[in-house]
């Protein structure tokens, strides 16, 4: 390993090896976490529970399948993807409010809308109806 002050003396740090060279970074991506930054680490598993999410999104979206058959798809395969490694999170309010909001966002693609039978009209589902049809704790207690 090859490394000397005056040869790098004003530029990036790079460290050389045989036949490889290593640039000197801030942030790193280890085993699918990012150890730098809380915030950084949660846009990343979100986006990755998203990625998670489209492959399945056909059977979610399918009248064929309980609500309760859904959930547990949800809980087995987008919600251990979001929370891989949370349990080295220390979370604010707003990332607590980040994940609610995102966990409510699948909750509702995923029980669909409700509709009135007498008028048609479809609506959203409220927080207080998801809570009732997701009864396992919800994404920040987990």
């Amino acid at each position: 390993m090859v490394m000397s002050q005056e040869q790098n003396a004003g530029r990036s740090h790079n460290i050389k090896t045989d036949n490889s060279s290593f640039e000197k970074t801030e942030e790193f991506e280890y085993l699918g976490t990012n150890e730098n930054s809380i915030q950084e680490e949660i846009k990343s598993r979100l986006k990755s529970g998203n990625a998670s999410y489209h492959l399945v999104q056909n059977i979610l979206s399918s009248n064929l399948l309980s609500k309760n058959l859904k959930v547990k798809i949800y809980r087995t395969i987008i919600l251990l993807v979001v929370l891989y490694g949370c349990d080295t999170w220390m979370l604010t309010l707003r990332e607590e409010c980040r994940l609610r909001v995102y966990e409510n966002r699948l909750l509702r693609r995923t029980f669909g809308p409700k509709g009135y039978e007498v008028t048609g009209e479809w609506r959203k589902l409220h927080n207080e109806e998801l809570n009732d049809l997701y009864s396992s704790p919800n994404i920040v207690r987990e």
